[in-house]
């Protein structure tokens, strides 16, 4: 039997050749075949060197098992969401590997309706099936559709702004050399904006280094464009473009959580009462915003699985993760990196005001540390003893994603990665950049006491 490692709680993803090459894409096209019993299904891929045969031999591991196929060939992940859910179409997979490095690659699955597929909705039983791979090519095999969505996919991303009352702004954009170039330039003709456009061509050798605008080295060539041309906005992308990352008129990164808010006010403007879904990790500048303009904020662990299900389950008209994850019911629950800076421009055209502007005083009621990686021993054991030692003292207790404390002037979320052993720390406060930071520095130095005397033991 063959051992597939790639497999992780949300997706697959892999070094080439070792982890991931055209026997495991094949095997694992049978394995979802296997597992959904589909009858037609997309597939997308992104700009990576690898991504064009592992697409194939992935389609050509559907097709053996009796799958027709519609290839829609370069795309970002949404692509395949948006393909899924317009086509009506059993499923989807999308293979790219994100901002991993340029010898990575992966897929990510949905099923009909563009529900997402992860490891407890079926990721381990497909798994389970491409590993054994013992099935034979049917008699019928599949059929290849070639099916280019992409114009129905523009007009649906400008669904969601009134172009007439845009203004002409001037927005800096760094694709990555990802596959949000080759859509923004589609939109572009469409818009009445002018683009400073960074890495812009697609380019699976990735000279300006993999996209990923997480890492602040990575911001530095659109905080120096906006400054240069004295651009309205900027604008980065990931190598799939299912995060969309944003920088002021003054070329400041502005934190993905006062994003939420900032895009929430518009659907509640557009949806009085929406529900709003959000992720634990930073609440509180969210429920103010939601609360105040009559919105129902509904609290969900953070992920794109659990996001994704908890919209359903309440119909929200918009779900927001601080880690630049934007969710919209119009887009089958699904989230965009395209959607979120339209909306943007709409947002600075009706308000007339920077971003910078819309952005600072809720910085300042609400000032947060952003997320904070570290490395510990043991986790759960971590997150225990920082429980013990602040839970006398706090007002409330929340376990939707690790341990969320809350006191009187701030409150801090502690969770462990799904993928290794790191610890990551959010605190905020209320009006109090100070205490804010003075209690971040603490929980650190806790963890960090602590660490030391787990590995002593």
């Amino acid at each position: 039997m063959t051992v597939i490692t790639g497999f992780k709680a949300y997706d697959l993803r892999g070094r080439i050749p070792n982890e991931l090459n055209e026997d495991v894409a094949y095997r694992v096209g049978r394995g979802y075949a296997e597992f959904l019993k589909p009858q037609r299904v997309c597939v997308g891929r992104d700009i990576r060197l690898s991504s064009d045969t592992l697409s194939a031999a992935l389609i050509h591991g559907l097709t053996d098992a009796g799958v027709d196929v519609v290839d829609i060939g370069l795309c970002g992940t949404e692509g395949v969401y948006f393909a899924t859910s317009h086509l009506k179409l059993d499923g989807g997979i999308m293979v790219t590997a994100s901002h991993n490095p340029p010898d990575y690659n992966g897929m990510k699955f949905v099923r009909e309706g563009s529900r997402p597929i992860s490891g407890d909705s079926g990721l381990k039983e497909i798994r389970t099936f491409a590993e054994a791979a013992t099935a034979m090519p049917v008699q019928n095999r599949g059929i290849i559709e070639h099916v280019d969505v992409s114009e129905a996919y523009t007009q649906h991303l400008l669904s969601y702004i009134d172009r007439s009352r845009l203004k002409p702004l001037k927005i800096v954009t760094n694709a990555g050399n990802g596959g949000a170039g080759l859509f923004l330039d589609r939109l572009e003709p469409h818009l009445p904006l002018s683009f400073v456009k960074l890495a812009n061509n697609p380019d699976g050798n990735f000279p300006h280094g993999v996209p990923n605008p997480m890492l602040e080295p990575n911001r530095a060539p659109v905080v120096e464009a906006v400054q240069a041309h004295k651009a309205d906005l900027g604008i980065a992308w990931d190598g799939d473009f299912d995060r969309c990352f944003f920088f002021d008129e003054k070329g400041t990164f502005i934190e993905g959580y006062y994003i939420v808010g900032l895009l929430a006010s518009v659907f509640l403007a557009r949806e009085p009462g929406a529900r709003i879904v959000h992720d634990p990790r930073l609440v509180w500048n969210t429920l103010d915003i939601v609360q105040a303009a009559g919105g129902v904020p509904v609290l969900c662990k953070s992920g794109h699985a659990f996001i994704k299900a908890r919209m359903r389950e309440v119909d929200a008209a918009y779900g927001g993760e601080m880690s630049a994850h934007h969710y919209f019911r119009e887009f089958a629950y699904c989230d965009s990196g395209m959607v979120p800076w339209l909306v943007m421009a709409q947002i600075l055209a009706d308000t007339g005001k920077p971003l910078s502007a819309l952005v600072e005083e809720r910085m300042r009621l609400y000032p947060a540390s952003g997320e904070i990686n570290r490395r510990v021993p043991d986790v759960p054991a971590a997150i225990a003893a920082v429980r013990e030692r602040y839970l006398a003292a706090a007002l409330g207790e929340d376990h939707t994603d690790g341990l969320s404390l809350e006191f009187a002037q701030w409150r801090l979320n502690l969770r462990g990665s799904n993928t290794e052993p790191l610890i990551r720390l959010n605190v905020e406060s209320r009006a109090d950049q100070a205490l804010m930071q003075d209690k971040t520095h603490e929980v650190l130095d806790f963890l960090a006491t602590l660490g030391a005397q787990i590995a002593d033991h």
